[in-house]
């Protein structure tokens, strides 16, 4: 199924001529001004004309590449309105199918093969009088990319904040000396640089993925989930490698057992998955909206997080449980955490609950963060 974008055609409805290629809306002479991402939506409509356009579909198409609320929709087909100039309550052009998607009601007549009856250019404005407004180019596939890694970073920074208060319960409850403050604020920001290098990642494959998919749409979802894991796969190994030179470098001796690719890997595909997965129940539920997406990413991604212990992997709870194994004279102390789960000191069942909830938080964060960063791109 092709993308709204990619229609070649022109076509004619009441007043007005789509000029597709071109990118442009016309009534007469005059230019309509229409947001790039509303006038796809108008080229699905029209290229349709007559039958049914489910949201499911209008997400897909016109969406493809980020995650956005059903508000955004019904905000799109409003601005449609108001630029043909039509009434939702008796509407000419576009009729609301409750809970189902849109259809539109004027039969389009394709322009192939006839005279162009566009103008050559817009009339130049009057004397003193403001230019009109020109409708969009339209972003591009790596502007949205930008947008997707940008927001995807802060997200996993924002995850590691909370993951890092976390952890801090555990150390001012084993160690109420003047020093752990101090102590606290590093382990919150160490977590916060490791949530937001994971963030970076695999917000950077996924989004690289979504450029990819501009020309193979039909394998979006694989393409998003399999860039989301090379991404966690790359940065995990890389900082893994720089985290074991650098302890070597100043402490003679590196821990083994620290956090690296493979649970990168495993964790971005998750949270690409789950984020999907997400999207694709709210919108055949007919009433998506942008905490689907969030939802389960979190879901999936704290699912993922609590098997890695299980299978020898692990995620920040287990690596710091190494480096304070490692080094004896640290202060870093996880045992507070075992009581809370059933156990004496910190077990295999503890570390389950911990990592599950950084993955929770991870997937949640992050795509939280693409879901908001999507709603403002899509205004």
């Amino acid at each position: 199924m092709s993308r709204p974008e990619l229609d070649p055609h022109r076509y004619r409805f009441g007043d007005f001529v789509l000029d597709v290629p071109d990118r442009q809306l016309w009534r007469g002479p005059d230019r309509v001004d229409l947001n790039a991402r509303y006038l796809d939506a108008l080229v699905l409509l029209v290229r349709e004309s007559g039958r049914l356009v489910t949201k499911d579909r209008l997400f897909e198409e016109v969406w493809h590449d980020v995650v956005v609320s059903d508000s955004a929709l019904t905000q799109c087909i409003k601005e449609i309105r108001i630029a043909l100039g039509d009434d939702a309550t008796n509407p000419r052009y576009v009729q609301t199918v409750p809970r189902h998607g849109y259809r539109f009601l004027e039969r389009a007549e394709r322009l192939d093969g006839e005279a162009d009856p566009l103008p050559t250019a817009p009339p130049p404005p009057a004397p003193g009088a403001r230019p009109s407004p020109v409708a969009s180019p339209g972003r591009s596939a790596w502007h949205t990319a930008a947008i997707e890694a940008g927001a995807g970073t802060l997200g996993g920074a924002a995850a590691g904040l909370f993951g890092g208060m976390l952890y801090g319960y555990g150390l001012a409850n084993a160690d109420a000396g003047v020093g752990t403050l101090s102590t606290l604020l590093v382990l919150v920001a160490l977590c916060a640089l490791v949530g937001l290098v994971g963030g970076l990642g695999v917000s950077l494959g996924y989004a690289g993925a979504g450029v990819l998919s501009y020309r193979l749409p039909r394998q979006r979802a694989v393409l998003r989930i399999a860039g989301a894991a090379a991404g966690g796969l790359v940065i995990g190994t890389s900082v893994k490698l720089l985290g074991v030179d650098a302890f070597n470098l100043l402490f003679g001796r590196a821990p083994a057992g620290i956090t690296g690719g493979p649970e990168g890997a495993a964790l971005g595909a998750a949270v690409a998955l789950g984020a999907w997965l997400g999207q694709r129940i709210g919108a055949r539920g007919g009433d998506p909206r942008r905490w689907h997406a969030p939802a389960g990413a979190g879901l999936v991604g704290g699912i993922a997080g609590a098997m890695l212990p299980v299978v020898g992997g692990r995620l920040m709870a287990g690596s710091l449980d190494v480096l304070a194994t490692a080094f004896g004279e640290s202060r870093l102390e996880l045992d507070t955490f075992g009581p809370l789960f059933g156990e004496v000191r910190f077990g295999l069942a503890t570390q389950v609950a911990l990592t599950g909830l950084e993955g929770l938080l991870f997937g949640a964060c992050v795509v939280g963060a693409l879901a908001i960063a999507g709603r403002f791109d899509a205004r």
